[in-house]
């Protein structure tokens, strides 16, 4: 058997979606663009959503419109993909790490009043793996200083805080669609706001900076070509469209993971919220101390089954240790939960023979490594 780590779920109505854009003729700058922002915005309860190709340039929008540019530092998460560190060295500002709280894998709010100075300008918080980062604490932070907030939810949509939808209590949230997220539009993201100056802004920007007069091949200001196609966005109305659907079984394969691996020995499963909804993107377990993951992940492949490290940490990645001389012991929750992580398959259309089949596996290899 082979079990991929992800796997889109498409079907019928988005193969309808996308014929009704090819018979348009509208392939860009058109009416599921427009559909499927409302769709997001309605769905999050927030006043503004805002259509891009892709989460990297929605954290890389959002950044410039606040403001934020040379010589800036913004408090953020060692333990994340790169583009919510990126995001900021693309307007030459500089990411302050904060490690992480080891048993939800968020920034630790605890730890950023210290990395506080007068430079400081922002908060970007991730909700890792579809996990809510504890918005209360750094909203009051961000508060006391005047500091602005950035959620970067593109793992996350679904997710609630406190009863609340993840991006509906920032200054401005990004969202993610690659065909591993819980919903896709092949490539695409959306910037979400209850600003609509900062919205607009932004709908200039992915737009090469043209104004929003609609007088032709008028640029007001620098910009970017960051615009989501009618085609993503025909995809992206047909996942909306059945999103409870969607988040709701993954949540069962996730409960359905937690039944058969909580027993296990050798490995660790997700922690579980009380006051908060996770949104499953995907699912990381960690081996003991000991454990020896290569083996694991080799035996896995060898049986085909697929699984990666998830992740990295940002301050050891190659580009960071040149530029800023960061060291191994520098955010040690991080790296351990790096050392540790495993992601393993997990997806819409998994099935219950593929997830006894996965389990079976991984328990030979944990008990072999």
């Amino acid at each position: 058997m082979i079990v991929p780590l992800s796997s889109p779920d498409l079907g019928t109505r988005e193969r309808e979606l996308i014929n009704e854009v090819l018979d348009s003729n509208i392939l860009s700058i058109g009416p599921k663009i427009e559909l499927f922002e409302r769709m997001v915005a309605e769905y999050l309860g927030v006043k503004e959503a805002v259509a891009v190709n892709s989460g990297t340039s929605g954290l890389h929008l959002a950044v410039r419109a606040l403001g934020i540019g040379k010589g800036d530092e913004v408090i953020t998460s060692p333990f994340s993909f790169i583009a919510s560190s990126n995001c900021l060295l693309f307007e030459r500002a500089r990411p302050v790490f904060v490690d992480i709280d080891p048993l939800t894998l968020n920034l630790d709010p605890s730890k950023i009043e210290e990395k506080i100075t007068p430079n400081t300008k922002a908060i970007l918080p991730v909700h890792v793996f579809g996990r809510p980062a504890d918005m209360d604490r750094i909203n009051e932070i961000a508060g006391k200083f005047r500091l602005a907030v950035i959620e970067d939810a593109c793992e996350a949509i679904g997710a609630q805080y406190h009863g609340k939808m993840v991006g509906s209590a920032s200054d401005v949230a990004v969202f993610a669609f690659y065909p591993n997220k819980q919903i896709t539009t092949g490539e695409g993201g959306v910037i979400a706001s209850n600003s609509s100056k900062l919205a607009e802004l932004c709908r200039s920007m992915r737009n090469q900076g043209r104004s929003n007069d609609n007088i032709w091949l008028n640029h007001c200001r620098l910009g970017y070509n960051y615009r989501m196609s009618e085609l993503s966005a025909a995809l992206g109305v047909a996942q909306m469209e059945r999103i409870d659907e969607i988040l709701a079984r993954r949540e069962a394969l996730a409960c359905a993971y937690h039944a058969r691996l909580g027993g296990l020995k050798g490995i660790t499963i997700p922690a579980s919220e009380k006051d908060n909804k996770i949104s499953w993107f995907v699912y990381v377990i960690h081996l003991d101390p000991g454990t020896d993951r290569n083996y694991v992940m080799k035996y896995l492949r060898e049986n085909g089954v697929d699984s990666r490290p998830y992740f990295q940490p940002i301050h050891l990645q190659p580009f960071y240790r040149e530029t800023f001389g960061y060291r191994e012991g520098d955010y040690p929750n991080t790296e351990a939960a790096a050392s540790s992580s495993l992601a393993i398959p997990f997806f819409n259309n998994f099935t219950e023979q593929q997830m006894d089949y996965v389990v079976k596996v991984l328990s030979e290899a944990v008990n072999q490594a």
